[in-house]
């Protein structure tokens, strides 16, 4: 329990149903699409599109998601990928032949076909209960009336307004300024997208004005995108890989998104007795910031689109595990284990749910950077998500840019399992960290016996691109004793990261967790 004398957050307790996100409007949203009838899925549906208006810099339809799922009947967990592909004429070889060495990350060849509305739709029809009208009618009025800027919000608004291009500028820019806290954000050109979609299904996104709209847009700019690559768009239903730490399994959406990354992380992490260190010491940093060097210099040689990577078994691998924790020197900092050509390291909203049936629902919903590419359709203003950055141009590397390919994703939705039954859908945002905060989260709750919410609230470090990136809630002594051995510690100018869960108790109250770092919070009925 926290020390109701310091500023800090409840966790949040409901008996019928739950949602928990990074803004309000979302979570609300959700909770009221459950109260009326729908089920843990339509309200997560219902909740990320209403994101895409309240978060427009995090996310919207013209990004992808991926999700994790499990009925209340206590089935397996059943994964989709949502996420897009590039353009069928698109080829790494086009790009270094421009001189190119990496996708250019505001550019239309770092624009993938949006896969997230193909999605929402595949999940509504099959396993939603109120349809498509229902979910989708708090997003259109959200973008209709508009919203108020929220302060992390306006935050990032500021920060990453820079990259919107001319279009972008017209709908995400009110009378040419950027949005302040408060201010009401309206988009209803995304409205009229909205009711089409609502009213035609997937194929109005995929098809006709929409898609003409993207597609026309995207090759003013010298994009290779056509017609048929819309239409072809399709999710891919999967299968999620898992693995144990200590008493609890984790389930991770398997490749292209990088769980497997935070599966080997907790391999490592597995190989020291994390509990007997202190939550916030110097010795407990180092370890989990050498186990993220190694985990991800793992991930950057392997992992890639499904179809093309071979070494998933290598990644999940404890042998592969050991071997890597055994490179680790409590003593002294390793180097930057890699540099990397992808552009990895941003943000994203995440979202999860749990009905009264015990249906619940992990997803998170993307276009990368803030604000995407920066490139907004021209009579929609639909802001385009820049995934194909995620790619690499290394000639015969397995995250090769090729037409038709899916790039390595950040994003990873989360699930705590436990005894074959899902006790905690969670996610952790924040682009390249995600890994790192779902390792993290999982010791927090088995190492330290951590409630959700204070697993959450818990100080953050990352090492990211060989600087090591330590929140204002470590203190002054740590930070130094880290340099000390060698990092080369920083103090981020933006939290890292955000994250979001919901504990199925035993008796089955739910409880809720919200991460500060965020405007957000969880609601439940």
């Amino acid at each position: 329990m926290r020390d109701f004398h310091f500023p800090g957050r409840s966790p949040v307790f409901a008996l019928n149903g739950m949602c928990a996100t990074s803004h309000p409007l979302g979570a609300k949203t959700a909770v009221d699409i459950l109260e009326k009838g729908g089920n843990a899925m339509d309200a997560a549906i219902a909740g990320a599109i209403v994101l895409g208006i309240c978060e427009p810099q995090m996310t919207g339809i013209g990004g992808d998601c991926f999700v994790l799922w499990q009925d209340g009947d206590g089935s397996e967990v059943k994964a989709l990928n949502g996420s897009g592909r590039a353009p069928t004429a698109l080829d790494a070889a086009v790009l270094r032949d421009q001189g190119d060495s990496t996708v250019p990350i505001q550019s239309p060849h770092s624009v993938t076909i949006p896969g997230a509305v193909d999605a929402f739709c595949f999940l509504s029809e099959n396993y939603g209960k109120i349809g498509l009208s229902d979910i989708l009618a708090p997003a259109i009025a959200a973008a209709e009336n508009g919203v108020p800027v929220a302060s992390r919000v306006a935050f990032d608004w500021k920060r990453d307004a820079a990259v919107l291009q001319e279009t972008a500028r017209q709908f995400y820019l009110i009378d040419g300024k950027i949005p302040e806290i408060g201010q009401v954000f309206r988009a209803p050109n995304q409205a009229a997208v909205l009711r089409r979609i609502a009213s035609e299904g997937r194929d109005a996104f995929y098809s006709g004005e929409i898609a003409e709209d993207m597609v026309n847009t995207l090759n003013r700019l010298g994009g290779r995108h056509t017609m048929d690559d819309f239409a072809d768009v399709a999710a891919t239903p999967t299968t999620p890989v898992s693995g144990t730490y200590r008493d609890i399994d984790i389930v991770e959406h398997p490749p292209n998104g990088h769980g497997a990354t935070a599966l080997l992380m907790m391999n490592i992490l597995a190989q020291f007795d994390i509990a007997s260190m202190e939550p916030l010491g110097t010795l407990r940093t180092h370890v989990e910031a050498e186990a993220a060097k190694l985990a991800y210099d793992t991930r950057n040689r392997f992992l890639a689109d499904a179809d093309f990577m071979t070494r998933l078994d290598h990644m999940l691998s404890m042998e592969t595990a050991r071997k890597l924790a055994a490179l680790i020197d409590p003593r002294k900092a390793m180097p930057n284990a890699t540099s990397i050509s992808e552009n990895v390291h941003k943000d994203t909203i995440y979202i999860t749910t749990v009905d009264r049936d015990g249906m619940s629902v992990s997803l998170i919903y993307s276009i990368f950077n803030g604000f995407g590419s920066g490139i907004a359709s021209d009579k929609f203003g639909i802001l385009l998500q820049n995934r194909g950055s995620g790619f690499t141009l290394e000639q015969g590397h397995p995250n090769e840019l090729k037409g038709g390919k899916r790039p390595m994703h950040t994003i990873i939705p989360g699930m705590v399992r436990k005894n074959g039954k899902v006790i905690m859908p969670f996610g952790v945002m924040g682009g390249a960290y995600q890994p790192n905060g779902h390792a993290r989260f999982a010791s927090n709750l088995v190492d330290f016996g951590m409630d959700p919410q204070t697993a959450i609230d818990l100080p953050r470090a990352f090492s990211d691109a060989g600087s090591m990136k330590v929140e204002r809630g470590y203190s002054d002594h740590v930070r130094q004793e880290l340099s000390d051995i060698g990092h080369n510690v920083s103090i981020p100018e933006t939290p890292i990261g955000g994250a979001q869960a919901i504990r199925i108790r035993d008796d089955g109250i739910l409880e809720g967790a919200s991460d500060p770092r965020k405007d957000g919070c969880a609601l439940g009925y």
